[in-house]
């Protein structure tokens, strides 16, 4: 009987110990994914800032300016896509919706961005575009790889369609959360103007007719919690200005916008508490549950041996055996 429970439990041993590594490097990269129908939002301000009137097409200085960030996941989108490209696939529809203190439009940015749900590396279908126009992403947005390492990576940027560099520059800790710290500088570039202006009858065809052309410039800032990818936090120190042509009444340039844009203090809150949820689950896949079947593995190796020890150890003298007991006399 002690022999069989050592088999068994030998062969328990086996198993959780080829469950660990199977789960860490099999089962996780297949099952750690975004969701294809996902939904989130996200406002930024930037206080004290500054905003071009177009009415008198002078600067002013302006309490706040409001950036309500929306992604949406198109599921229906993401299966077609899917079909063609043999990988599971997210596709989504982002809108960077930017408001005056009035409430008002100050200029709005929808995007389609398509993406592989693992590795969040992008996929080129049709569809892919920035404000109407088709775009070929290299690089990540919006989020960071599961597992991401301490090294730059390729980041795009909607308003000049092009990717560069978004630079590791250290581990700091935000509120109670182990982040790595990323930054992009993008310098002064040349940006196509909306296609959705504030002030209604002026277009970008028309602005084009004037000679004047739009520049942007921007510092970009992210929190990254590693494990999941996922920024904690961000910030921009954008910058835009109108330069030339006859829209400006004889001066070279003039400040569009300019301002710390920075995440309103609610959303920073349930974006950490979300954070740290997200890592607790993708950390038990890579570390607590295989270090568990590992360690619980080694434990009944252990146990098995034991009993098997047992099971073969010597025994005893053999008892000697009982007298017939002798006869009473009366």
């Amino acid at each position: 009987m002690r022999r069989k429970a050592s088999l068994i439990l030998l062969a328990l041993a086996v198993f959780f110990a080829a469950l660990s590594p199977l789960l860490r490097w099999y089962a996780f990269p297949r099952l750690a994914k975004i969701p294809a129908g996902q939904y989130q939002d996200m406002v930024l301000e930037a206080k004290d800032a500054t905003l071009l009137d177009y009415g008198t097409m002078k600067a002013k200085k302006v309490s706040k300016v409001t950036v309500v960030q929306t992604l949406k996941g198109d599921v229906e989108a993401s299966e077609r896509i899917e079909r063609t490209a043999g990988r599971d696939v997210v596709v989504w529809d982002s809108l960077s919706y930017v408001q005056g203190p009035d409430g008002k439009m100050v200029s709005k940015l929808p995007e389609r961005y398509i993406f592989d749900a693992h590795s969040q590396e992008p996929v080129h279908a049709t569809g892919e575009s920035v404000d109407g126009d088709p775009v070929t992403r290299r690089g990540i947005e919006f989020k960071w790889p599961f597992g991401t390492e301490k090294r730059d990576y390729d980041y795009f940027d909607a308003q000049t369609r092009t990717s560069a560099p978004i630079h590791y520059k250290g581990t700091r800790n935000f509120r109670g959360v182990e982040v790595y710290y990323f930054e992009q500088t993008v310098p002064w570039t040349k940006v196509k103007f909306p296609r959705t202006m504030p002030v209604q009858g002026i277009t970008p065809e028309s602005l084009a007719e004037t000679g004047t052309t739009r520049w942007y410039t921007t510092v970009r800032r992210f929190w990254v919690e590693p494990v999941t990818g996922a920024p904690v936090y961000g910030e921009e120190t954008h910058k835009e200005e109108l330069r030339g042509g006859t829209l400006l009444g004889g001066r070279d340039k003039v400040t569009a916008f300019s301002g710390d844009v920075r995440m309103r203090e609610d959303y920073i809150r349930h974006t950490v508490d979300l954070v740290k949820s997200n890592r607790t689950l993708v950390l038990m896949m890579t570390s607590y549950l295989p270090r568990g079947f590992l360690l619980l593995g080694a434990a009944l190796l252990s146990l098995s041996l034991y009993l098997e020890a047992r099971g073969r150890r010597p025994g005893g003298p053999a008892p000697a055996p009982a007298a017939d007991p002798e006869p009473v006399s009366v």
